[in-house]
């Protein structure tokens, strides 16, 4: 009995911790098509000619997703300066992200991922807390569609400045 459970909590600890099937740079990224929160289609291929910040998210008005989202607010016009869009993806319904928009006057496009396909394609929906919250993972995208960088260790309160150091850092080698 002691052996089936420590196998059991083994296989647990390794479904939380398994990272799930992530894309890597240089790869063309997935098309989807995903509501916001007026009920508008949105598909990734609107935005080609654009680079974009694809960021997935945990859930809506928890600690670290407004402190995430409200960095991203509170930098919006450096990032579309630069050229990005910005689009949020989390599990939540468009009534929830309808609120959490206006509670934090987010000027960015909040996708609703409700089957949680797109997070599985992307892998955001990993191990057992990925049937209840996206992965917080964030795809900076180029202006043809192909990933150029996939940030795992979001920093949710400087997760802009995380961005626009890679980017320097990008263009200077590049």
């Amino acid at each position: 009995m002691k052996l089936i459970y420590k196998i059991l909590v083994t296989l647990i600890l390794i479904n939380l911790l398994y990272g799930g099937d992530v894309i890597e740079p240089g790869s063309k990224a997935p098309d989807f098509v995903l509501k916001d929160a007026q009920g508008k289609n949105h598909r990734l291929s609107d935005y080609r000619g654009h680079m974009v910040v694809l960021f997935f998210y945990p859930k809506d008005d928890t600690p670290g997703c407004i402190a995430e989202v409200c960095n991203l607010r509170d930098n919006f016009e450096i990032l579309s300066h630069k050229g990005f869009k910005i689009l949020g993806i989390s599990y939540d319904d468009m009534e929830s992200h309808q609120k959490f928009k206006s509670k934090h006057d987010l000027p960015f496009t909040l996708l609703s991922d409700t089957d949680k396909q797109v997070s599985e394609l992307y892998g955001a929906k990993s191990g057992l807390m990925g049937y209840f919250f996206a992965k917080r993972i964030t795809y900076l995208i180029d202006p043809q569609g192909i990933i150029l960088h996939r940030f795992d260790n979001v920093k949710s309160r400087s997760h802009t400045a995380q961005i626009l150091d890679w980017l320097e850092s990008y263009r200077t080698n590049n």
